[in-house]
């Protein structure tokens, strides 16, 4: 009877790791995908959100309303993602340095690897430096905010501990 209790609470805790991973994947997508809309926006950046989709989306569909928005889903995904990745990988690493070495090497193979091979976005040899800087902290707080909010969910035993009478 007990190993069935603890089959159906092991189940509950895996349910639980790929629910706030997906959660977390998608809030990162919202929030960093508008970030980087902004950064585009006000110029920090040359890379469109709509980057991920250039693959996948015909040419003039790229810089219109429709391209923003698809780019902005696809960023959501690519960030759901990344997240059950991080969640498989890393959900037991304390601390936030997983997180921002998790982000810098999305960026190394966003910026250097696929995004250039895939068309994408430029190489980083004919990318300016404000694009490359701002690009590198977007990836790094990105990852910061997946590495954190996962770890901090799965390593916080705070709210494993009984209550104590008072």
């Amino acid at each position: 009877m007990k190993d069935k209790e603890d089959g159906k609470k092991n189940k509950q805790r895996q349910s639980q790791v790929w629910s706030v991973a997906l959660q977390i994947g998608l809030f990162a997508g919202v929030i960093w995908g508008a970030v980087k809309i902004a950064a585009f926006y006000f110029k920090f950046s040359k890379v469109p959100v709509s980057f991920l989709a250039k693959p996948f989306l015909a040419p003039n569909i790229i810089n219109t309303t429709a391209g923003f928005w698809m780019g902005w889903l696809f960023y959501i995904v690519f960030s759901i993602f990344a997240a059950l990745l991080y969640a498989a990988l890393f959900r037991r690493v304390k601390g936030y340095w997983a997180g921002l070495v998790y982000g810098a090497v999305w960026w190394a193979l966003m910026t250097l690897l696929v995004g250039p091979s895939t068309g994408m976005m430029k190489w980083i040899d004919r990318t300016d430096w404000n694009t490359i800087l701002t690009e590198a902290c977007l990836y790094l707080l990105w990852g910061l905010f997946i590495g954190f909010s996962i770890s901090f969910e799965f390593t916080d035993d705070r709210h494993r501990e009984p209550e104590s009478a008072l």
